[in-house]
């Protein structure tokens, strides 16, 4: 069994972004989106605004200065690599707990596929607003400006 992180907030965040499970890369060095061609970094700093931290503490700062919080769908599960088609055995995180203590939460935002299929099946009762975006892992070809675009559906969520 793997387990994903804990979940990265600002104290008052706007909208919740989840992944499915950190991939292999991610998990070693204890950080999200960790892969070097994940994409997720640069896309969410271009929405921002803001030059894309080269370290971990900085991109840990991008989330918590915009009203962000990240997590994933899956808690723990078995998964041999880091395809998403591999999950195995998966177990939610706490979910409905994590947004019934941060009330201010707007939306939830769901990257790729696979993070949207598993919050539909595991909080079908949810009832927030939710984006299906495309997924910034490399394993996904779309082109990034392409993702970017799409990816732009957060922005209102995040407004006073």
């Amino acid at each position: 069994m793997i387990r994903c992180f804990e979940a990265l907030s600002a104290p008052e965040p706007r909208l919740l972004i989840l992944g499915s499970m950190p991939s292999v890369r991610s998990l070693e060095l204890d950080q999200y989106y960790a892969h070097p061609r994940n994409q997720f970094w640069p896309v969410l700093s271009r929405l921002l605004k803001r030059p894309c931290p080269e370290d971990y503490a900085g991109r840990t700062d991008l989330i918590r200065s915009h009203h962000l919080a990240l997590w994933d769908v899956v808690g723990s599960c078995r998964r041999p690599g880091s395809l998403d088609s591999d999950i195995r055995d998966p177990l939610p995180n706490d979910i409905p707990g994590f947004l019934a203590t941060h009330p201010g939460i707007r939306g939830v935002a769901l990257n790729g596929g696979k993070a949207f299929e598993l919050y539909r099946r595991f909080f079908p009762e949810l009832d927030l607003p939710v984006l299906r975006l495309p997924s910034t892992s490399p394993a996904y070809t779309l082109d990034v400006e392409r993702k970017l675009v799409q990816w732009e559906a957060i922005l209102p969520f995040l407004q006073e």
